[in-house]
C-alpha cells in the first residue's frame, strides 16, 4: 500500500500571499471615480456653511477681536481646507484597511476620554463648566476626545458586526459587549460632563446594531425604555428630586419666565425670537435685525440662518442635508461586502441624529443640549472629523465602483 505523500505549505507563504493580495485589491479598488454628486453636495455644504458662519459671527466677532469681525470666519475656512484635504486622502484609501484600526481606535479614545477627566490635569481644558477638551488653553490647538471616541465607535462596531452578524441575535456576542462599550463611554463623557456627545455616540452605537440584525422585539422596547426615562427624568426634576440639568429643563419648559428669562433661558428666548422674525424669506444675511444669541456661530446657527434667510432658506439647507445622508445610506446600500455598508449606515446614522438634536433644540421641541449642525456650525475637531466621515463614505463608493457602474 503506497503511502500519501502531502506537499507542505511553507512557513509564511499564506500570510505573505494574502498581504500581496490585499494590496493588489486594494490598488485596484482605488481606480474607481470620485463620487461627483457626493462631492458637489460636500463643496455645497461647505460654501453654505461659511457664508452662515460669517453672517452669524461677524457682530460678536468685531467687538471680541477689536474689530476683526472675520475672526470666526477664517478660523473656520482653515479648518475647512485641512477638513478637505483629509477627506480626498481618506477617499483614496481602502477603507477595507480599517479592520484592524478599529480596535486600536477604541483604545485611544477610552484613554482620552480618561486623561480629560483626570484632576488638575494641566493639558485639560475647562469651558462653561464642563472638561470636554485635550490641548493648549487659549489656542486653537485643542480637540474633543468625544469626537475621536464617536469615528472609533463607527469603525470597530462596522469592523465587528461586519464579521459575526450570524451571532447578532445572541447576547453573548451581539448585544452585551456593544452595550458594555456604549456604557463605558457614556459614563466617562458624563463626568465631564458632555451630554450631547453621550447621546450622539449611544445613538450611533444602537443605529449599527439595528442594522446589525439584533432581534427586532429590542428596538420598540428600547424606544419605549428611553421614553420612560425621560419622562421619569423630566418628573423627577420638576419635582425637585433630581437637580442635574434643572436649568435646562425648567428654560425648556418656559424660557421666557420672569424667573430666568434674563438668566439660563436668554439663550433659547432670543433663539425663538430670531427665527420667527426671520418670517418666510429672512431679513438678509448682512442686513437684517440681530439678536443677542448666545454662540449664534456654533449650536445656533440655525436661528441666525431662520432670521436671516427665513422659513425658506431654512427648508433649502435642510433639504442640503438631508440630501447627503440618501446618498450615504444609498453608497452604503450599494457596498460590495458588509463593512462599506455598516460604515455608511454608522455615519448616516451620526448625521441624522446630530441633525435632528440640533433642529430640536433650536425649535425648542427638546432642551438645549450643545449640539453643532454638521457643515453650517463653526468648529475645530468636530469640523475635521466631519470631513472624516465624507472621506470614509467617498472610499466607499470609490472602491466598489465595479457593482456600481457594472
Amino acid at each position: 500500500m503506497a503511502l500519501r505523500t502531502t506537499k507542505r505549505r511553507p512557513v509564511g507563504t499564506w500570510s505573505a500571499q494574502r498581504r500581496q493580495d490585499a494590496m493588489e485589491q486594494s490598488r485596484e479598488a482605488a481606480r474607481g471615480p470620485m463620487d461627483l454628486p457626493f462631492l458637489l453636495l460636500t463643496l455645497l455644504l461647505t460654501a453654505m456653511g461659511m457664508v452662515m458662519v460669517l453672517s452669524a459671527s461677524f457682530p460678536s466677532a468685531y467687538y471680541e477681536n477689536g474689530g476683526n469681525g472675520a475672526y470666526y470666519f477664517i478660523r473656520q475656512g482653515i479648518f475647512a481646507l485641512l477638513g478637505l484635504a483629509v477627506m480626498f486622502a481618506l477617499s483614496k484609501l481602502n477603507y477595507q484597511r480599517l479592520r484592524g484600526v478599529g480596535r486600536l481606535l477604541l483604545w485611544a479614545s477610552l484613554a482620552l476620554l480618561v486623561l480629560v477627566i483626570i484632576p488638575h490635569n494641566p493639558i485639560a481644558i475647562t469651558e462653561n463648566g464642563a472638561t470636554r477638551w485635550l490641548g493648549i488653553k487659549g489656542t486653537v490647538l485643542r480637540f474633543q476626545p468625544s469626537e475621536i471616541a464617536k469615528i472609533a465607535v463607527v469603525i470597530y462596531f462596522s469592523a465587528t458586526i461586519s464579521k459575526k452578524r450570524g451571532k447578532m441575535q445572541t447576547w453573548r456576542q451581539g448585544i452585551w459587549p456593544y452595550l458594555l462599550i456604549l456604557g463605558v463611554i457614556a459614563g466617562l463623557m458624563m463626568l465631564e460632563p458632555h451630554l450631547s456627545g453621550t447621546i450622539l455616540i449611544v445613538c450611533t452605537g444602537i443605529v449599527l446594531m439595528i442594522v446589525g440584525g439584533i432581534k427586532g422585539w429590542l428596538i420598540p422596547t428600547g424606544i419605549v425604555g428611553v421614553g420612560l426615562v425621560g419622562t421619569l427624568y423630566v418628573t423627577l426634576v420638576k419635582k425637585g428630586i433630581l437637580h442635574y440639568g434643572e436649568d435646562r429643563i425648567n428654560t425648556w419648559r418656559d424660557p421666557f419666565n420672569a424667573d430666568w428669562y434674563r438668566g439660563d433661558g436668554w439663550q433659547i428666548a432670543q433663539c425663538l425670537i430670531a427665527i420667527g422674525s426671520g418670517g418666510i424669506f429672512g431679513n438678509g444675511l448682512f442686513g437684517g435685525r440681530y439678536y443677542s444669541v448666545p454662540n449664534a456661530h456654533n449650536d445656533f446657527i440655525l436661528s441666525w440662518i431662520g432670521n436671516a434667510a427665513g422659513f425658506v432658506g431654512c427648508c433649502v439647507v435642510l433639504g442640503v442635508l438631508l440630501a447627503i445622508i440618501i446618498k450615504t445610506f444609498a453608497t452604503g446600500a450599494c457596498s460590495e461586502d458588509m463593512l462599506g455598508s455598516f460604515i455608511c449606515a454608522g455615519i448616516g446614522g451620526a448625521f441624522m441624529a446630530q441633525i435632528f438634536v440640533n433642529v430640536g433644540m433650536n425649535l425648542r421641541l427638546l432642551p438645549v443640549i450643545g449640539v453643532t449642525l454638521p457643515f453650517y456650525s463653526a468648529g475645530g475637531s468636530s469640523v475635521l472629523m466631519l470631513y472624516i466621515c465624507v472621506g470614509l463614505v467617498l472610499s466607499v463608493y470609490m472602491h466598489n465602483t465595479k457593482k456600481l457602474f457594472g
